[in-house]
């Protein structure tokens, strides 16, 4: 622990010139003297300061949940982590290699009840959706929070609980992708991965540590990781009692964690963050697999090696865990205040 403060102490000065790029970038589009463009439809940004997963994915699953049913509703990704570029609109055809692996999910999830697509440029990526759909109203923008090209007309801001971005800086002595003042952008700010039994004091504390960075009066939510059962591959709830975890994600400690006092965790294995898998993986990962073990991974790792793994019929030893954002208590608050911030449009 020492040498890791002495060395992000001594990657300081390069933070400073980080935070002082990202700096003038941010004054840049705040005096229009870089382009924000204003498109038809009511766009809300997921985003974060962080580098890593906040827990974008469930937000905008929770988002789309909320409105799709009522309002056209379109989400929107970078896609990072295909093996494509420009836009492209998610069909029958698509895969994690041609849209990436939480587009794709977010696909295999709403196809039917809200469109799909990914883009680099998030204001070319929008028109192109409203020239494919023009009933479209509602645009979700997923990890878009510094992609300031686009004006939206809501900013919420994803804050890790286990990593507070008030308590970081920026690349490469923290984990910040600009600095702490970014965000004053917010509209509303989320507290995610929060503990469920998180205490109202410590829920006012962080409230306060938050709002030194806000403007005045934007709301705090506070939100839980919550587990569904566990599914085989094929989509059906299942039984586990012994388990392997394989993770590719930005932080798998909660998820290791959840399984651990669930199950009984015999192995891990832990990839990079948007791994792509390879046949080769999927046969290490079954290979000394005793038979009352499964696989279990999370939903974003089933998306890519679902169709692997069916295909050598694999797929009664795989599993995974759903996860969902929970506000709790705070369920009501936060669905009345977004609902009304987007109301005078739908």
């Amino acid at each position: 622990m020492k040498e890791l403060r002495l060395i992000k102490k001594a990657l300081l000065p390069l933070s400073w010139v980080y935070g002082f790029i990202t700096d003038v970038r941010n004054f840049l589009f705040d005096r229009q003297w870089l382009a924000s463009e204003k498109v038809p439809q009511f766009v809300i940004a997921v985003g974060n300061l962080t580098v890593g997963g906040t827990g974008k994915s469930p937000v905008i699953e929770y988002l789309t949940r909320l409105f799709a049913p009522q309002t056209p509703t379109a989400i929107l990704s970078r896609g990072y982590g295909r093996e494509t570029r420009g836009f492209i609109l998610a069909d029958a055809s698509s895969s994690a290699a041609t849209i990436g692996d939480e587009p794709f999910q977010f696909y295999s999830k709403f196809s039917g009840q809200a469109v799909v697509a990914v883009c680099e440029k998030r204001v070319e990526g929008a028109k192109r959706i409203l020239s494919l759909h023009p009933e479209n109203q509602l645009l979700l923008l997923d990890d878009a929070y510094q992609h300031r090209a686009i004006r939206r007309d809501l900013n919420i801001l994803l804050n890790d609980y286990n990593r507070p971005f008030y308590e970081d800086h920026p690349f490469p002595a923290g984990r910040l992708r600009e600095r702490r003042q970014g965000a004053k952008r917010a509209d509303a700010v989320i507290v995610t991965k929060c503990p469920a039994s998180l205490a109202d004091q410590e829920k006012e504390q962080i409230r306060e540590d938050i709002l030194r960075y806000t403007r005045p009066g934007v709301p705090v939510f506070f939100a839980t990781i919550r587990y569904d059962v566990a599914r085989s591959y094929d989509g059906w709830p299942v039984e586990l009692k012994n388990v392997k975890m394989v993770a590719g994600i930005a932080n798998p400690l909660p998820f290791a964690a959840y399984l651990s006092t669930r199950f009984s965790v015999t192995d891990q294995k832990v990839f990079p963050d948007h791994h792509n898998y390879t046949p080769s993986d999927v046969e290490d990962l079954i290979k000394n697999l005793k038979n009352d073990t499964f696989v279990v991974t999370t939903e974003k790792d089933m998306v890519k090696l679902k169709p692997m793994v069916v295909s050598k019929s694999y797929a009664a030893r795989f599993a995974y865990i759903p996860v969902s954002v929970d506000f709790g208590s705070g369920e009501q608050a936060f669905r009345q205040w977004v609902t009304l911030q987007a109301g005078n449009r739908f």
